[in-house]
């Protein structure tokens, strides 16, 4: 099924009259009645930190994995479970409030276009989309309906990442010119696809988990419960999952768009899997935090980063696991993963001064939006082009060492064959 007749479809649920996204209809205490798409891993986790907001009645649970449902059963024992969302939006449509989406990759737009054309605000987890006609198509539906969203990118809220993105606009560095980026996680596969099949666990709906997907015979340990982030069909390798989130200070602080140029260096494609090592860099149009252009460099899988004279740190220090840095005319700030920026000017450290943030709740923040007392710091608008910024490095991964040219006003690239990545064809389950 072609993504535009999916779409259609979807509105075919819509039976309800789409008021302002913050006065609908919730329960009759004054509740946000939410419905959770995804339970199991990091869907428990999202689910446990919308619950545990005071104003939310946790209403509906969907699952593709039976185990993962009635363990999410128990914790909430009134809600109404499904294994397919379609079934959760046509049965309960009238009785949610807001959806919660933590499903693989692949489902994310789906789900969220389905949601959304019901009128529902939505917490997506990242990467919002599978692909780049996805993350444009989500972002467009959520303006149109004028709707609430978030994606599911917490460290967006945390202290260390806003003081970071404030030190960077307050001029802390001047004007950047280079980011250099790195994770050494490998949600890559340089193996071969593989053959045969095995027999479907009696928890497992193998139909609903590949959901809009190609068919394909199931495989044990390859893709349930954890192992889809290195496949093309369902994931988007280290760069789309850690890369959100280590791109995500940079990309806020720089106030960037989506990049000029991408060019990867990988190995040759497989047409299965990510490559398990990959450095990305991209070439941004200047802002007014930069200079003319921005140069990006993303390196990820064991043993990332590559050494550079940018990454070096004062008294030969480690660098830290995960993170990333900004060069420019007057510095270098370097930003750990999980931890609070440091400076560096002429090759030592200097002190800062960190500003003094209030507090914020990346869940918390979605569920008082949608009951009109605060706005969504990550919403489609924005996670749409730092997800699409990160598809098009998935996309070049399989071009290495080709530069490719993206064009933002046609979403296309000008070389014709890497524009058979931007998209796909749902299939029909």
């Amino acid at each position: 099924m072609k993504r535009r007749n999916f779409i259609k479809n979807a509105a075919a649920f819509a039976s309800i009259t789409i008021m302002p996204s913050s006065v609908w209809a919730m329960a009759k205490n004054g509740k946000v009645r939410t419905a959770h798409i995804g339970v199991g891993g990091m869907g428990n986790a999202d689910l446990g930190a919308i619950a545990s907001h005071k104003m939310v009645e946790v209403t509906a649970l969907c699952d593709v994995d039976s185990n993962a449902l009635a363990a999410a059963k128990k914790l909430h024992p009134e809600a109404k479970t499904f294994s397919d969302y379609r079934k959760l939006f046509d049965k309960l449509k009238n009785k949610i409030d807001a959806v919660v989406i933590s499903t693989p990759d692949h489902t994310h737009a789906p789900a969220s276009l389905m949601a959304m054309d019901l009128g529902k605000p939505v917490y997506c987890q990242k990467p919002l989309t599978h692909h780049v006609s996805e993350a444009r198509a989500v972002r467009k539906l959520a303006e149109d309906k004028n709707l609430i969203t978030q994606m599911g990118i917490q460290i967006h809220s945390f202290d260390e990442y806003r003081s970071a993105v404030m030190l960077i606009k307050n001029g802390i560095i001047g004007k950047v010119h280079t980011v250099r980026a790195w994770s050494p996680k490998n949600w890559g596969y340089d193996g071969p696809a593989p053959t045969g099949s095995d027999p479907v666990p009696q928890n497992l709906d193998w139909n609903l988990w590949l959901g809009t997907s190609p068919e394909r015979p199931y495989k044990d340990k390859i893709y349930h419960p954890g192992n889809w982030r290195k496949l093309l069909d369902y994931g988007c390798g280290t760069l789309g999952d850690m890369g959100v989130h280590i791109f995500d200070t940079p990309y806020t602080a720089l106030e960037l768009d989506v990049p000029k140029t991408i060019k990867t260096s990988c190995r040759k494609p497989t047409g299965f899997g990510h490559p398990e090592k990959n450095v990305v860099t991209y070439e941004f149009p200047g802002t007014r935090y930069t200079t003319d252009t921005l140069k990006w460099v993303w390196y990820d899988g064991p043993g990332a980063p590559q050494d550079h004279k940018d990454l070096r740190l004062p008294g030969g220090e480690k660098l830290p696991e995960q993170g990333s840095i900004f060069i420019g005319e007057k510095g270098r700030l370097l930003v750990p993963h999980w931890a609070f920026a440091k400076l560096i000017v002429d090759g030592k450290y200097e002190k800062v001064a960190y500003p003094q943030l209030d507090k914020a709740d990346h869940y918390h923040q979605f569920i008082d939006a949608c009951m009109g007392k605060d706005k969504c710091s990550a919403p489609f608008s924005y996670a749409a082009r730092l997800t699409e910024a990160i598809l098009l490095g998935v996309a070049a991964n399989r071009f290495p060492d080709q530069t490719l040219h993206w064009d933002n006003a046609s979403s296309s690239f000008a070389e014709p064959e890497a524009n058979k990545l931007l998209g796909g064809e749902y299939r029909k389950f």
